[in-house]
């Protein structure tokens, strides 16, 4: 805690860095694209790539970082968040939250009753109480869904963690404020929340180390961990989320380095101080009346600018949460949190922000903006290649342009790999370093073939919205599902006509050009079967049956949890009238 930080310095290295991934990439394209003279296009090229070096700069800023302190440090999440390892000041009672909406609530209550068993097995019954805040609007769900609590909490012992259920008469600002009407009206004595969304799981000793923390640090407002996947029994999710894990490991550690206190919030899997929170994140419409979307990371930076600490834990033990079971419940995903970033536009220069929080907004817009970036900087390469302006480019140089650039925006993920990789003590719950290698493989494979598909599906997104287009916020789907080939066909056939455009242009000028572009093209080409087939039984039994791209949640499925822990799967509860 006494620690000397200095946010400056690190934040001025972390520029420096990027600006040392950046120079020579620069200069890489430099060299592809100068010989022969300059043509139009391949004016475009270069304006286009340098629009995305920032995110790339970024990537390997983070990844590395991350990797040495994950190497380096003996607890590096408490190297991060020192208030973890900290003495803890006096008791205080937490809300435990869940928002849902329209949810099946045999899905959501099960690991709610793991966590509520393991906190009273620790003896903290009395500094906890768990709340269900309910924007439910249809009245055969709400009904379901009243009964299913009512059992619920009829069926946890006596002196236990008192079970709440409330439901707001309108979902006026969404999730938002729906959060903030409970800490208005319902939150009482409650010093601390910890935010849950309907697909999350935590472990007790999760829960209570993020309360620790808030106990240490009287001027910590909120505390974010990281969050894993939940096991997944499809293709999809379980290719996705293994990807995902290993880069957000990197990514949070060398991110939280130099952000520091004006670290992030994701909405769920946080606890946070209710008296700031309610003072300082509370959220006015934007200048269209409309509602903030995406409104997490709005309010940590709205705590920021108040002088309160944010910190993000990257430790996802004990911290899950449930992916899009399949394409395209992930592109819709995509599509929403694009509606909500590109909001950020009307507040980045809002009076009263902290320059990191200005940064942050940013940072958050250029994760979609560089979409139409790369999908423009493909199609100005292809025109290059049809007017013959590419005749003179090296291709050598070209290919190590193109997989210099791959490997510095994979490198989060990557460089997670080689952790556990050069760890075989933290392979080991993967089921060791040669299944790390098999699951690598795999999601690098699955991740160069969806990615294109979710750049031109964030683009036709942005374009969308553009021209007006507003979507919502609607409830989501989080079963698992197959994909007919008909509903795959109708959501991505202007993603797969681009694809097969692009390679029948560049198949008719230059074969190693052709080459080189099919990591671009082929997802895009061959979306309507990844779509379907990466939502089949088949291919889904196929991976778990090797254990191909396993979580250690699935490998240590057939031990017994013992209290406060997780299980991946769990007998669904019967819905069963409203109380509370």
């Amino acid at each position: 805690m006494t620690r000397i930080e200095r946010p400056g310095l690190r934040r001025t290295g972390f520029l420096l860095l990027g600006l040392a991934v950046a120079a020579p990439l620069a200069g890489l394209l430099w060299r592809v694209l100068a010989p022969g003279g300059w043509t139009p296009w391949e004016v475009a090229i270069a304006a286009l790539y340098l629009g995305t070096l920032p995110w790339t700069a970024i990537c390997v800023g983070n990844a590395v970082i991350g990797l040495l302190i994950r190497l380096t440090k003996a607890d590096a999440p408490a190297y991060i968040v020192p208030q973890v390892a900290a003495p803890a000041g006096p008791p205080l009672r937490t809300a435990i939250a869940v928002c849902i909406r329209n949810e099946a609530m045999e899905t959501v209550l099960p690991p709610l009753a793991r966590l509520l068993d393991g906190l009273e097995a620790a003896g903290e019954a009395g500094r906890f109480t768990l709340w269900f805040l309910s924007d439910t609007r249809d009245p055969a769900l709400a009904a379901a869904e009243d009964a299913a609590i009512a059992r619920f909490a009829a069926g946890r012992p006596p002196g236990g963690i008192p079970v709440r259920h409330r439901r707001r008469e309108s979902n006026a600002g969404f999730k938002a404020g729906n959060v903030m009407d409970f800490l208005d009206h319902h939150a009482g004595d409650h010093a601390l929340a910890l935010m849950l969304d309907a697909d999350s799981e935590m472990s007790a000793a999760a829960v209570l180390r993020l309360v620790h923390a808030l106990r240490a640090d009287p001027r910590l407002a909120l505390v974010q961990q990281l969050i894993a996947g939940r096991p997944a029994t499809r293709a999809f999710p379980r290719l996705f989320q293994f990807g995902m894990r290993a880069g957000m490991r990197t990514w949070a550690t060398g991110q939280g380095w130099w952000q520091l206190d004006d670290g992030p919030y994701w909405g769920h899997n946080a606890a946070f101080r209710i008296a700031p929170f309610r003072e300082h994140a509370r959220l006015a419409p934007l200048p269209d009346g409309g509602a903030i979307l995406s409104h997490d990371q709005v309010e940590a930076v709205r705590l920021h600018a108040a002088g309160w600490r944010v910190r993000c834990l990257p430790d996802e033990s004990g911290s899950l949460e449930g992916n899009p079971p399949a394409l395209p419940e992930f592109l819709a995903r995509d599509v929403r949190w694009g509606a909500g970033n590109m909001q950020y536009r009307h507040l980045i220069l809002r009076p009263g922000l902290r320059p990191m929080g200005r940064w942050q907004l940013a940072q958050a817009m250029l994760l979609f903006l560089c979409a139409p970036l790369w999908l423009g900087l493909l199609a100005a390469a292809i025109g290059n290649a049809l007017t013959g302006g590419g005749a003179a480019t090296p291709m050598g140089a070209l290919a190590a342009l193109v997989l210099a650039t791959w490997l510095a925006n994979a490198a989060p993920k990557l460089l997670g790999y080689v952790e556990l990789l050069l760890r075989p003590e933290r392979a080991a719950p993967y089921g060791g370093r040669l299944a790390v290698l098999r699951g690598a493989a795999a999601e690098i494979a699955f991740s160069i073939l969806i990615e294109p598909v979710s750049l031109i599906n964030k683009s036709i997104a942005l374009l969308r919205l553009a021209l007006g287009a507003r979507d919502g916020w609607a409830p989501q789907n989080r079963a698992d599902r197959g994909v007919a080939w008909g509903d795959a066909a109708r959501l991505l056939l202007p993603h797969t006509l681009l694809g097969l455009a692009g390679a029948a242009a560049l198949a008719g000028v230059s074969a190693p050009a052709l080459l080189l572009a099919l990591p671009f093209l082929a997802g895009p080409a061959l979306a309507i079967p990844l779509c379907v087939w990466t939502a089949s039984p088949g291919l889904s039994a196929l991976l778990a049956r090797h254990r191909i791209a396993a979580t250690p949640e699935e490998l240590a499925s057939a031990r017994p949890a013992r209290g406060g822990g997780m299980a991946p799967a769990a007998q669904p509860v019967q819905d069963a009238p409203r109380h509370g």
